[in-house]
């Protein structure tokens, strides 16, 4: 049985032909492949930009905002599902996607690269407008580095098996999407709503977009030169080629023009012009181009008439097998002595704890599954959360946290979770996710305009009512005391004091608090209310719920202090959880 999608070549193209050869020789030779790289691209392309579109709180829960689906390519990758499986020791529901697309290279060797990956087709757009018109560093094909993928794979892996996720740095969607996200997503919410709301950058910025352009600068060394040599996910579903039902077959007709040599873009065409089937990702180009209509893509064991190695001199095996076992492993020592100094650089930060999502996973497992793909990023409709730069350590780059003198986690918003490839966050309902304490916020009583007596200011305790949780009052201090140790009615100064039980550290008050009396009046030179969070400042739990977790701490406060009038637990709640 064939799989030829190709258009075999003909002398004069006519009717559809003419009307593809305008568009590049490739897509007259493959337009199947094409046509699916520019349907994919078009998705990921449709999908970023609508789900990073600046909407307002009417459009939080709106069922037709597509969350469920803006990690989809994301999910197509199965790098960045294994490795987090793998540093966490966890099965992730992800891996089940990843399993589909292994099923589908099992017909299609490699498929996902040649006709799916956004990234792949941005390389070939560069290749094509930039790299093709730059022959000065152009390497040979035989080098050290024709196996570069599979050790850069060990590295990921061995550093995995440590609890330390390197993925980040080079599985191709989550690099991309962080890119486009740190790139194109703040001229989106500039040119739309206002450059004002845009956050400033980091560090950690910069490092994702150079990495992006790096991936894209290696075409200058040959087309697709990232894809071919160093990708990892290119080297994970080469390794399942190995199951592979079909390949591509050169027939005895062949004339050895050299056609199919020169239109590879994967080094998957041997001097001999033999396949190497772990190369090859059945884009099928070559057979478009070839005049005599010898390469077709049939069945693995599909015998005839074929062209063997033998008839020509030169070839290369795809690897060889001692050398590949022993750089394998090495790399595979070298990730996990990686992965082992990363985590022993991540105890060093131990004391320090960002304020992460709600609905995030203890601190260790939270870094062992965060992939740092930047899609909580994206969907967060004020920037809340925000990528870490290296004052968490390299560990920590680009991993999510709350920054409330930006702004305040909203209520009615659970878009974080839901858009988790691998459940670093969890997806929880609003109403758990609004019971879900991420810190504690305190007010700063030398600094609070209303403890310094400087000025009547509401702003912390009317934001954090208008939200419902009602974790901060206006209550009178510093009154003057009777005999008995009571407090004289009417003296004293009424002040902001924060509700321990009801807070949940959404950060809307510290928000305000900068955006008024720091940004705006210029009154304080910083927040007088702040979020922490810590030991007994959050609620970190990788499974249960949060309701009632909320109501067993409410539990032991009022044992703790019996002189309070009995209430229900109700009482302790948010208006919206009662």
């Amino acid at each position: 049985m064939r799989f030829d999608l190709f258009l075999s070549k003909a002398k004069e193209p006519k009717g559809l032909r003419r009307v593809l050869s305008m568009l590049g020789p490739t897509w007259l030779a493959s337009p199947v492949r094409r046509i699916a790289q520019a349907v994919c691209l078009t998705l990921f392309m449709a999908l970023f930009f609508y789900v990073c579109w600046p909407y307002g709180p009417d459009h939080e829960q709106d069922s037709t905002w597509p969350l469920r689906h803006a990690e989809l390519f994301l999910l197509l990758d199965p790098l960045a599902s294994l490795s987090a499986a793998l540093a966490a020791r966890v099965w992730l529901w992800s891996l089940v996607t990843a399993a589909v697309v292994f099923l589908i290279g099992v017909v299609f060797p490699r498929g996902f690269c040649g006709y799916v990956c956004p990234l792949g087709t941005l390389i070939d757009v560069f290749d094509w407008a930039v790299g093709r018109r730059v022959r000065r560093f152009r390497p040979a094909r035989n080098g050290w580095w024709v196996n570069l993928r599979y050790y850069v794979l060990a590295v990921t892996l061995g550093a995995a098996a440590c609890g330390v996720l390197l993925s980040g740095f080079v599985a191709a969607i989550a690099v991309l999407t962080r890119a486009m996200l740190f790139i194109f997503a703040p001229a989106q919410m500039g040119l739309l709503k206002g450059w004002y709301l845009v956050p400033p950058m980091n560090a950690g910025h910069y490092v994702s977009i150079v990495l992006f352009l790096a991936m894209l600068g290696l075409g200058l060394l040959r087309p697709r030169f990232w894809c071919a040599y160093v990708c990892p996910t290119g080297a994970l579903l080469s390794l399942g080629s190995l199951l592979r039902l079909t390949e591509r077959k050169v027939e005895a007709t062949c004339v050895e023009c050299g056609r199919c040599l020169n239109v590879c873009s994967f080094d998957a065409i041997g001097p001999d012009y033999s396949t190497r089937p772990l190369n090859c990702t059945f884009c099928q180009t070559c057979g478009g181009v070839c005049p005599s209509h010898s390469i077709k893509f049939a069945g693995r064991w599909d015998s005839g008439s074929l062209k063997t190695p033998s008839e020509a001199a030169g070839a290369r095996p795809s690897f060889s097998r001692r050398g590949f076992l022993f750089g394998a492993v090495g790399s595979f020592g070298g990730g996990a002595a990686a992965g082992a100094a990363l985590a022993h650089e991540r105890g060093g930060f131990a004391e320090s704890f960002p304020i992460r999502p709600p609905g995030s996973v203890p601190e260790q497992r939270f870094r062992r599954l965060c992939v740092r793909c930047g899609e909580c990023f994206k969907v967060c409709p004020n920037n809340v959360l925000q990528p870490a730069g290296f004052e968490l350590g390299l560990d920590g780059l680009w991993m999510p946290k709350v920054v409330p003198d930006w702004a305040g986690c909203r209520a009615t918003c659970n878009n974080c979770g839901q858009v988790c490839p691998t459940g670093a966050i969890r997806a929880l309902p609003l109403e758990e996710k609004r019971a879900a304490r991420i810190g504690l916020a305190s007010v700063n009583k030398k600094t609070c305009l209303p403890h310094a007596r400087r000025e009547d200011c509401r702003l912390c305790v009317d934001e954090c009512a208008a939200a419902g949780y009602n974790a901060i009052e206006f209550v009178r201090v510093g009154g003057a005391l009777d005999d008995k140790g009571a407090p004289v009615e009417g003296s004293g100064y009424l002040a902001p004091v924060v509700l321990e039980d009801k807070c949940v550290g959404c950060g809307l008050c510290q928000t305000s608090c900068h955006s008024v009396n720091v940004k705006g009046k210029k009154l304080l030179g910083e927040s007088a209310i702040s979020v922490s969070a810590g030991p007994r400042k959050e609620d970190r739990i990788s499974s249960g719920s949060y309701r009632d977790l909320r109501a067993e701490r409410i539990g032991r406060t009022r044992q703790q202090q019996p002189s309070q009038p009995p209430a229900s637990g109700d009482a302790y709640l948010p208006d919206f959880l009662r």
